[in-house]
């Protein structure tokens, strides 16, 4: 029997949850453990009572490695990194702005340990994925912001405030 004020279990240590302005998703940067960061997502329709994985699964893969775990009635993850790629993924909003019209809809996250910003879209991930890397090698990012416009933000470990903005050619 679970908790009415439980809404959902097997999270590792979630840092940065967000709801889609426009569909009411959400998005949860999960922090791994050894080997994996993750990204899990709720979509608005979600009554609760999901089962995230954590400690049967890391990310994507059994927790401790191999495959020999069950993963019957688990929800997992959208997108999952090894920690070759980073080591503590920060949660953090689908685009909703009106200044880049093409990132419209697309999920942005980042990497404290490596330093980039990724984004993707649903449901399409993969050929959605693109990773920006953080341009000053002297901060590191640390978590998002989104202004009353849709407009994204991003805060470095030092104290500064950054807005994600379109490239110039």
């Amino acid at each position: 029997m679970t908790r009415h004020e439980l809404w959902n279990y097997g999270l590792r240590n979630p840092f940065r949850f967000s709801f889609d302005r426009q569909t009411g998703d959400m998005y949860i940067g999960d922090v791994g453990d050894n080997t994996r960061e993750e990204i899990d997502f709720l979509p608005h329709t979600s009554v609760g009572g999901e089962n995230l994985g954590w400690r049967i699964m890391e990310g994507k893969e059994c927790f401790g490695g191999g495959t020999a775990c069950t993963m019957t009635g688990l929800t997992l993850p959208v997108w999952d990194y090894p920690h070759s790629d980073g080591c503590s993924v920060i949660g953090g909003f689908v685009y909703r702005g009106a200044a880049i019209p093409a990132l419209r809809g697309t999920y942005f996250y980042l990497d404290f340990c490596a330093a980039w910003v990724e984004a993707f879209r649903l449901p399409a991930i993969l050929s959605s994925m693109r990773r920006y890397p953080w341009f000053d090698s002297n901060e590191f990012p640390n978590s998002f912001g989104e202004d009353a416009d849709g407009e994204l933000y991003i805060t470095s470990e030092s104290g500064n405030l950054f807005k994600i903005v379109a490239l110039t050619p």
